[in-house]
C-alpha cells in the first residue's frame, strides 16, 4: 500500500537518526556523566580527608608586559593542595548570599572560591554543593579577575599579585558591599567596591584617584581563567566552552577543542557585550563597562599549565593629576536559570545575554517549548506532570492536521479493494498502474502522504523537548513520581535485573527501564491500529520497530521517554475516535489476535 510505504520510509529515517544519536552520543555520554560524577565525589571525599595543608608555591602570575593582559600561571598549582587548604592559604573576604557562599581572595582581589547553595552534585540529599570557582592552586582552578594594565608612569597597578586591604565590613552580602583599597608608589590610590545581588551577579566598581603631579594612562582588563575542562566532552546539541557577544560578530562560541587547536580568537573591538566560559548548567562571564571600548579575546595557553581564558582589555583611560576615574565591570557567576538570565539581559541591558543558554538554531521552537513546560510546572508543581500537560497542548495545536491525516488513512483503508484491483489489472505496466492510482486518489480525495504526517510531526517536537530537557537547569534533578528522581537522566531501572531485585551491575545497553517498556508497548499498540502490511519485509519492520525503539530510547532522559509514551497513548485514542467516525475498521484487536494465533504448518 502506498501509505504504508511512505509511513515506513519516515519510520526508517527516524530510526536511522535515533540509532546514530544513540550510538555516537547517548550511550557514551551517559556513561561519561556517571564516571564524571563518581570522580568528582571521590575528589571531594579525598579533600575532606586531607590532613596536611600544602601552600601553593611561587606567584600565580608574573608582572605582565606593558599593555598586555596577565595570562601566565607561573608556578602556582604545582604543589597539590586540598580545596580547603588552598582557600585558607590566603587572606580573604567572605561571601554569603541567599544563592552563593565562598570568598574573595585579597591577593588579586579575585573570585576564586564560590559554591552554589541551591545545587548539589547528585540527587542524594547529602551530596556536596556544586563548587563553581576554585583557587588556581588546584587542578580544577577556575576564577574571575579584574585588574589594570599600566605603564612606567603609573607604577605598579592592581593585578594578580596585588595584595589588597579591606576597609570596614569583611563579609559581602546583598545588603553590605565590601570595599578594598591599594595605593602604589606613584601616588595612585585604587578603591574597589564589590557588591552582589541575591542571585548570581557581582558588580565591581574601580575608582582610580591620581594624587600625583602628572596625568597617567592605564587600561582596565578582566579575565575568566580555567585550568581544566568538563569530564564529559561537548556535543553538537550543547555548547560548552568559551562564549561571548561583542561587536559586529555578535554571538561567539568556541569549544575547548577548537580553541586548543587555533590558540586564539580575537573579534573586533566593541562598546557593549559580554564574554566568559560556560558549562552545561553553570557559567562565569564578564560584562565590561559601556563607557569604554574594549578588545575581547578567547585564548588557550600552553606555557606552564595549560589553561583556557576569555578576557577583555579596554582602551586607555587617562586620569589627570588630582582627578579620579571610575570603571565598572559586572561578573555573572552561577546557575543558568532561564528567568534570571533573561532578567539580567533586560534589566541591565546586556546584549543577547539570554544566549548564555544554548537554545540552538531552532530557538523559535525550543524557547516556547520551555516556557510552555515552565508554565505548566507552575500550575502542577511537578515537571513530569508539566510534560504530560504540554503533550496534550501540542496534540491540540496539531489536531486539525492530524485529524485530516488520520481521516485520509481511514479513507485509504476503504479503497483498498479498488487499489488491489488496479495492481492486479496493471501488474505488468507500472506506468499505467501509477496513473490509475493517482486518478483514484483524486477521485476519492485521498492524500497518499497523509500517513507520514503524524510521525513526521513528532520529530521536531521530540528534538525540541530533548533540547529543553538537556540544556535547562530547571529540569536538572527534577523528580516525577516513584523511582524517577531526575527527569533529565535515563530511567534507572532495568528489566534485566528485575528492576533492582537482583543486585547486579548492567551495561548501559541493558538498562531497559519501566518507562522505556511502557513507551515500547504504546508504540506497538499504535502500529497495530493499522493493517499488517502484506509484504513480509514490511511486516517484519512492523513487528520489530517497537522493540528497536525501546532499546534506543532507554538511554534518553526519562522525561523524554515519558513524553513519547504519553504521546503514543493520546495518538491511539485520537486515531481510534477518528477512524470510528469515518466508518473505517480499527485493526487493533484483529492484529493482536492474529499475532498470537498459531500459524498453520505448510503440511496443513
Amino acid at each position: 500500500m502506498e501509505n504504508n510505504r511512505n509511513f515506513f520510509i519516515t519510520i526508517a529515517l527516524s530510526v536511522l537518526i535515533l540509532s546514530l544519536w544513540q550510538y555516537f552520543y547517548v550511550l557514551p555520554h551517559s556513561e561519561a556523566q556517571r564516571e564524571a560524577a563518581r570522580i568528582e565525589e571521590q575528589r571531594l571525599a579525598e579533600q575532606k580527608k586531607a590532613a596536611e595543608a600544602a601552600s601553593p608555591g611561587g606567584s600565580e602570575t608574573p608582572v605582565p608586559q606593558q599593555g598586555a593582559i596577565p595570562n601566565a600561571p607561573g608556578t602556582e598549582g604545582t604543589t597539590p593542595a586540598g580545596r580547603e587548604q588552598a582557600v585558607a592559604s590566603t587572606k580573604r573576604v567572605r561571601i554569603d548570599t541567599p544563592s552563593l557562599e565562598g570568598s574573595i581572595n585579597l591577593t588579586g582581589a579575585r573570585l576564586d572560591d564560590l559554591k552554589l547553595k541551591h545545587y548539589t552534585l547528585t540527587v542524594d540529599k547529602n551530596s556536596p554543593e556544586i563548587e563553581l570557582l576554585n583557587p588556581a592552586a588546584l587542578p580544577t582552578g577556575y576564577y574571575a579577575e579584574i585588574g589594570f594594565v599600566g605603564s612606567d608612569k603609573t607604577g605598579t597597578v592592581p593585578g594578580p599579585e596585588t595584595v589588597w586591604t579591606f576597609d570596614g565590613n569583611a563579609t559581602l552580602t546583598p545588603a553590605t558591599p565590601v570595599t578594598l583599597s591599594f595605593t602604589n608608589d606613584k601616588g595612585l590610590t585604587f578603591k574597589r567596591t564589590f557588591s552582589v545581588d541575591s542571585d548570581y551577579m557581582f558588580t565591581v566598581s574601580d575608582t582610580v584617584q591620581n594624587s600625583g603631579s602628572t596625568a597617567v594612562t592605564l587600561s582596565n582588563y578582566g579575565r575568566v581563567t580555567r585550568f581544566d575542562k568538563p569530564a564529559v566532552a561537548s556535543i553538537y546539541v550543547l555548547h560548552e566552552g568559551l562564549i561571548g557577544v561583542s561587536g559586529t560578530e555578535g554571538l561567539q562560541e568556541h569549544t575547548y577543542s577548537s580553541v586548543e587547536e587555533d590558540k586564539q580568537y580575537t573579534p573586533s573591538k566593541s562598546t557593549d557585550g559580554w564574554l566568559g566560559i560556560t558549562d552545561k548548567y553553570w557559567a562565569v562571564t564578564l560584562v565590561p563597562t559601556e563607557k569604554q571600548p574594549f578588545q575581547p579575546r578567547y585564548a588557550y595557553f600552553e606555557d606552564g599549565r595549560p589553561r583556557y581564558q576569555a578576557d577583555f582589555l579596554t582602551d586607555p583611560i587617562t586620569v589627570d593629576a588630582g582627578q579620579s576615574a571610575t570603571v565598572e565591570t559586572e561578573i555573572f557567576a552561577g546557575a543558568k536559570e532561564v528567568a534570571k538570565v533573561n532578567a539580567y539581559a533586560e534589566d541591565r541591558n546586556i546584549r543577547l545575554f539570554d544566549r548564555l543558554i544554548d537554545w540552538g538554531w531552532f530557538i523559535w521552537i525550543t524557547k516556547p517549548m520551555f516556557y510552555l513546560i515552565d508554565t505548566m510546572y507552575k500550575f502542577f508543581g511537578n515537571f513530569g506532570l508539566a510534560i504530560l500537560a504540554t503533550t496534550v497542548v501540542v496534540k491540540a495545536v496539531f489536531y486539525p492536521l492530524a485529524n485530516k491525516s488520520y481521516a485520509s488513512m481511514a479513507n485509504m483503508k476503504k479503497v483498498q479493494p479498488k487499489m488491489l484491483e488496479i495492481r492486479e489489472k496493471y501488474a505488468d505496466d507500472k506506468m499505467k498502474q501509477q496513473q490509475a492510482m493517482m486518478e483514484l486518489y483524486k477521485t476519492e480525495k485521498i492524500n497518499p502522504l497523509a500517513g507520514c504526517w503524524p510521525v513526521a510531526l513528532q520529530i521536531p517536537v521530540f528534538f525540541a523537548l530533548y533540547k529543553v530537557l538537556y540544556i535547562t537547569i530547571e529540569m536538572r534533578h527534577a523528580p516525577f513520581f516513584g523511582w524517577i528522581q531526575d527527569l533529565a537522566a535515563p530511567d534507572p531501572t532495568s528489566i534485566f535485573n528485575l528492576f533492582g531485585l537482583i543486585p547486579i551491575a548492567l551495561p548501559d545497553m541493558l538498562m531497559i527501564g519501566v518507562w522505556p517498556l511502557i513507551m515500547g508497548l504504546t508504540m506497538f499498540l499504535q502500529m497495530r491500529m493499522n493493517p499488517t502490511p502484506p509484504d513480509p519485509t514490511q511486516a517484519m519492520i512492523f513487528t520489530w520497530m517497537p522493540v528497536v525503539f525501546t532499546f534506543m530510547m532507554a538511554g534518553f532522559p526519562a522525561g523524554l521517554v515519558i513524553y513519547w509514551a504519553w504521546n503514543n497513548l493520546l495518538s491511539i485514542i485520537q486515531q481510534g475516535v477518528i477512524m470510528k467516525r469515518q466508518g473505517a475498521k480499527i485493526e487493533l484487536w484483529d492484529n493482536l489476535v492474529a499475532l498470537f494465533r498459531k500459524k498453520p504448518s505448510p503440511a496443513e
